[in-house]
């Protein structure tokens, strides 16, 4: 396992993936340093912050001691998480089988329940709040019935694991839990999935998750109700 010695510089705001690398760092006992991307506002487009996140999204990290001691940034959560856990060999998997369905898992949410919550999200809570509002049926059955889809899935796996990926915590339950532990905003039920609802309250309940979630919780805004947000955050700039 590597020591961890200087503090690793986090761009982060509170959302799902802002949660995974806080939670993530919590877990692994990594100093970081704080450093709010309100998004709300437009600084993931400052020209300092694309150097380092060139998508214009957070969260990214940089790390003062990366490979052959240099500096490096790095960008997009599913990145980060398997990052730091090759360097500090923790959550990963502990054999070769573990850490491919750790991978398979990861990938799963990345490209999978991260995206279409997401736009769950956008267009339930959203895009009816818009000014002028646009209250799409089609849209909110589509992504509703996706993430409905995927929590089937992910129950189904979690009928014969302890954790998303066999009997160990990883990472891939760090990426997974942000997001569907916003299932209600989701417009979803856990009322036939027993086995996510033992899982969410598992992993919640883990003193490390607490405290990423817990990191800047202040600043979650109410963007259904904030016109300025709404254009920063939907509209095309940048």
């Amino acid at each position: 396992m590597t020591h961890m010695t200087q503090p690793i510089d986090l761009y982060y705001w509170p959302t799902p993936n802002g949660w995974k690398i806080s939670i993530a760092l919590e877990e692994m006992g990594i100093p970081y340093n704080l450093h709010l991307i309100n998004i709300s506002a437009g600084d993931q487009f400052a020209p300092e912050f694309l150097k380092i996140a060139p998508n214009n999204r957070m969260p990214a990290i940089v790390d003062p001691d990366g490979p052959d001691g240099e500096p490096i940034a790095i960008f997009e959560s599913g990145a980060i998480l398997q990052y730091l856990a090759r360097k500090t060999g923790q959550f990963c998997g502990p054999t070769q089988r573990d850490r491919i369905a750790v991978d398979q898992w990861l990938m799963w949410q990345m490209g999978g329940l991260g995206p279409m919550a997401g736009q769950a999200h956008h267009f339930l809570k959203y895009a009816p709040a818009m000014d002028p509002p646009n209250d799409l049926p089609y849209a909110k059955d589509r992504y509703r019935n996706e993430v409905a889809r995927l929590y089937r899935v992910l129950d189904t796996q979690l009928k014969d694991n302890r954790y998303v990926a066999g009997d160990f915590y990883s990472i891939a339950d760090m990426a997974i839990w942000p997001w569907a532990s916003l299932w209600e905003g989701q417009e979803q039920t856990l009322d036939d999935k027993p086995n996510l609802a033992r899982w969410l309250e598992d992993v919640g309940a883990r003193d490390a998750v607490k405290a990423g979630r817990a990191v800047a919780a202040e600043q979650r805004s109410n963007i259904q109700k904030d016109k300025d947000a709404q254009k920063v955050l939907f509209g095309q700039k940048g």
